[in-house]
């Protein structure tokens, strides 16, 4: 039997899980900074919300937000570059006061995960009085553009 042809299948296995291994070991905290004028169309409101959402090369998502001076009704993470509004990808659960965590199990599909890899999705909170969302971040990982 030829040694080197033996080898080479033996060489891709190892590649590939170190690859396998690394991307899964990899996460990106992204800090979000929520506030109305980020809305579409911008929302003239004294509300802020700030958090840490991660997001896992396996596309499994964790994190939440806090929010100020807002009655909020709802939060979610929604697909959609900056100026543009779009759908749900995840909905938050309420945590505590003023508090919204992703739940437990929460993922991307393979569209939204590369969404997120070009920086189309982000946070926004809903009142009763700004529906559609009164303040809203967008979510930036550091590769995002490049």
């Amino acid at each position: 039997m030829n040694t080197r042809l033996s080898i080479r299948p033996a060489l891709a296995a190892a590649s590939f899980v170190l690859c396998v291994a690394s991307g899964a070991a990899s996460a990106e905290e992204i800090k979000v900074m929520l506030s109305g004028d980020a809305e579409v169309p911008p929302v003239a409101t004294m509300a802020t919300g700030s958090g840490t959402i991660t997001v896992n090369a396996d596309m499994t998502v964790s994190g939440g937000i806090t929010t100020s001076g807002v009655a909020a009704t709802a939060a979610h993470i929604h697909v959609g570059k900056a100026g543009m509004n779009g759908p749900v990808a995840i909905g938050l659960v309420k945590s505590g006061d003023n508090a919204w965590a992703v739940p437990a199990g929460a993922r991307l599909d393979a569209d939204q995960f590369q969404a997120y890899k070009e920086g189309g999705l982000y946070v926004n909170v809903h009142s009763a009085a700004h529906k559609p969302g009164e303040i809203r971040g967008q979510m930036m990982p550091a590769m995002a553009g490049k």
